[in-house]
C-alpha cells in the first residue's frame, strides 16, 4: 500500500488556465483501430460545478479515467490542478475525490468503520462522524454495508469520495438510486464543495439533477464536444418562443387557440402536455395571461408552466438522441488486460488507498 505522505516531488505539469483546476486540450484515447475520444477539449474551474454529459459512446468514462490518471491519453494534454494525471499521479491522488456509481465498498464494514478506516490514511481527513451526518447516513452508521439500500451505499460512496478533503471531485451518477430526502442531502453536499471552492466533476444521464447542480454543462458525443455553457445558454440556443404547460387530457385546443389570438397554434404534444405557438407579434407575458384566464373559466387546473426548454429538451436536440446514457462503452479492454466489468472497483481501491 503507498503512502500518499510520502509522495514524491511534483514536476510543473502544462500550464493552467485562470481558474482551471482541470484542463483537456486536443485530448485523443484510442483502444486499438478505435478512437474513443477525438480531440476533446474543455476545462473545469475552482468552486464551480461542472456537468460532462453525452450519450453511450460519447466518451465520457475514457476522459474522467485519463483525468484521474488510470489512462495515457493517446494525444493531447490533460491536466488537474496544474499537474500531469500520470506522470504526477501519486502527488495528485490525495488532491482527488472519486465516486463510482458502485463498487469499492466492503460488505462486512459498517459505514463508520470503512469512513475510519480510509480517513486514516491522510494527514488531515474529514471527521467521520461529521461526514456521516453531511450526507444523511447516520441513522445507519453501524449497519454493515452489505445491508444498506443502494441509495445508501451511494451516499457512502459519496462520504468516502470526500473523507480526504480533495480540492477536485469526480462524481459518477451522484444521485443514482438515491430517495428524495437522499437526494437533497447530496444537492446540499454537492453546493456546499462548490462554495467551498472545490471544483466538481460530475458524469450523470439523470439531466433535471445536472441542471439543479451544474454551474456548466460540456456536451460530448463521439469524443468531440458538441456544446458547452451554463444550462441557461444551451436551453437559449434550442429555445422556439413556445409556452408549455400541463393540463387534463383532451382539453379543447381550438378554443384555446381561438383565444389567443389569430395565428396562435395550441397542440396536445403528449397526454396532458401542451405546446402553444403564440401569434405572430404577441408577446409571452401576454400569451401566458390570456392563457392561464382560459383556463380558470373553463375551471381546468393547470401543472407545469414553461416559457423555456428544459436542459434535457436541449440536450436531446443537440446530441440528436433520443436517450441520454451513463456509460461510453469505452474499450473491450482495459490498458492492464482487465475487462471494462473490471474497471470501476480497481479505479475505487486505488484511488482510495491513495495508490
Amino acid at each position: 500500500m503507498d503512502d500518499v505522505r510520502s509522495s514524491p516531488p511534483v514536476r510543473p505539469g502544462p500550464a493552467v488556465r485562470t481558474g482551471a483546476a482541470v484542463v483537456c486540450d486536443g485530448l485523443v484515447v484510442r483502444y486499438g483501430d478505435r478512437v474513443a475520444v477525438d480531440g476533446l477539449s474543455f476545462s473545469a474551474q475552482t468552486g464551480t460545478v461542472t456537468a460532462l454529459l453525452g450519450p453511450n459512446g460519447a466518451g465520457k468514462t475514457s476522459t474522467i479515467e485519463t483525468l484521474e490518471g488510470y489512462r495515457r491519453p493517446s494525444a493531447g494534454t490533460v491536466s488537474v490542478l496544474g499537474l500531469d494525471p500520470v506522470a504526477d499521479h501519486a502527488a495528485l491522488v490525495p488532491r482527488l475525490g472519486v465516486m463510482l456509481q458502485q463498487g469499492g465498498v466492503y460488505p462486512s464494514l459498517t459505514p463508520r468503520q470503512v469512513l475510519r478506516l480510509f480517513a486514516a490514511y491522510y494527514d488531515d481527513p474529514e471527521e467521520p462522524e461529521a461526514l456521516l451526518e453531511r450526507v444523511g447516513i447516520a441513522q445507519v452508521a453501524a449497519t454493515p454495508s452489505r445491508r444498506l439500500s443502494g441509495g445508501e451505499r451511494q451516499r457512502l460512496s459519496l462520504a468516502l469520495a470526500l473523507v480526504g478533503k480533495p480540492s477536485v471531485v469526480f462524481l459518477d451518477e451522484p444521485t443514482a438510486g438515491v430517495d428524495p430526502e437522499g437526494r437533497l442531502a447530496v444537492r446540499d453536499v454537492v453546493r456546499h464543495l462548490r462554495d467551498t471552492g472545490v471544483c466538481v466533476l460530475l458524469t450523470t444521464h439523470e439531466l433535471t439533477e445536472a441542471e439543479r447542480l451544474a454551474d456548466r454543462v460540456v456536451i460530448i458525443a463521439k469524443g468531440r464536444t458538441l456544446a458547452e455553457g451554463t444550462p441557461a445558454d444551451l436551453t437559449a440556443r434550442v429555445a422556439d418562443g413556445a409556452v408549455r404547460f400541463t393540463a387534463p387530457t383532451g382539453i379543447d385546443t381550438t378554443s384555446l387557440s381561438g383565444t389567443l389570438g389569430n395565428g396562435a397554434v395550441v397542440r396536445e404534444a403528449e397526454p396532458g402536455s401542451y405546446v402553444v405557438t403564440p401569434a405572430e407579434g404577441t408577446s409571452v407575458p401576454t400569451t401566458v395571461a390570456a392563457l392561464t384566464g382560459w383556463l380558470a373559466e373553463a375551471g381546468l387546473a393547470m401543472g407545469d408552466l414553461r416559457t423555456t426548454r428544459s436542459l434535457e429538451e436541449a440536450y436531446l436536440a443537440i446530441t440528436g438522441t433520443g436517450s441520454s446514457g451513463d456509460d461510453d462503452g469505452a474499450a473491450t479492454r482495459s490498458d492492464d488486460g482487465a475487462g471494462p466489468g473490471n474497471r470501476p472497483r480497481r479505479r475505487r481501491a486505488a484511488s482510495q488507498r491513495g495508490a
